[in-house]
């Protein structure tokens, strides 16, 4: 299961300081909850769509809902609340694990299969939280992008963390 969240930020004056909590702080505290087995963040390429984005792959739905996940991961961001925009998350059910996105390589989020340039993009069915809307996933060499007629329906991320993984878990 894929569990996606979304937001913007909208203080300049402390964004680098909410990047390092949320790289250095946050995602290592996320891969250690039981069922959480990588997260990987990204920043938007693209205008139209929320700034930011992290995948994490976790075990279901009951994860983002346990104890630990509580007190390691959700929630915790009262210093940074108030720059914290446009938050979405979204529990999704992949027909594929999305593997590491490299630095050379961008992830594109269609509303359609048709609006990605790959043969077999990778399907994001709602899995939970009011997630009501398929999406499709792929990623791409970044030297491809300048070959990609974007459509409004295309988000390009690039990432801006390597995939953390839990080392006692799978992914």
């Amino acid at each position: 299961m894929l569990y996606v969240v979304e937001c913007a930020y909208t203080d300049p004056q402390s964004e680098a300081a909410w990047n390092t909590f949320y790289n250095q702080e946050k995602l290592p505290a996320l891969v250690s909850v039981p069922g959480f087995y990588a997260s990987q963040r990204f920043r938007a390429l693209s205008e139209g769509c929320p700034c930011y984005l992290a995948l994490h792959d976790i075990h279901d739905a009951t994860v983002i809902d346990s104890d630990a996940y509580r007190r390691n991961g959700g929630g915790h961001f009262a210093r940074w609340q108030s720059a914290i925009a446009d938050w979405h998350r979204h529990l999704y059910l992949t027909n594929n694990t999305l593997r590491e996105v490299a630095p050379d390589e961008v992830l594109l989020l269609g509303d359609t299969a048709e609006d990605l340039p790959v043969a077999a993009p990778i399907l994001l069915q709602p899995g939970g939280l009011a997630t009501e809307q398929s999406r499709y996933a792929a990623i791409l060499p970044r030297d491809n992008l300048h070959h990609l007629a974007t459509t409004a329906a295309v988000f390009i991320y690039q990432p801006i963390t390597a995939r953390l993984r839990n080392p006692a878990q799978r992914a």
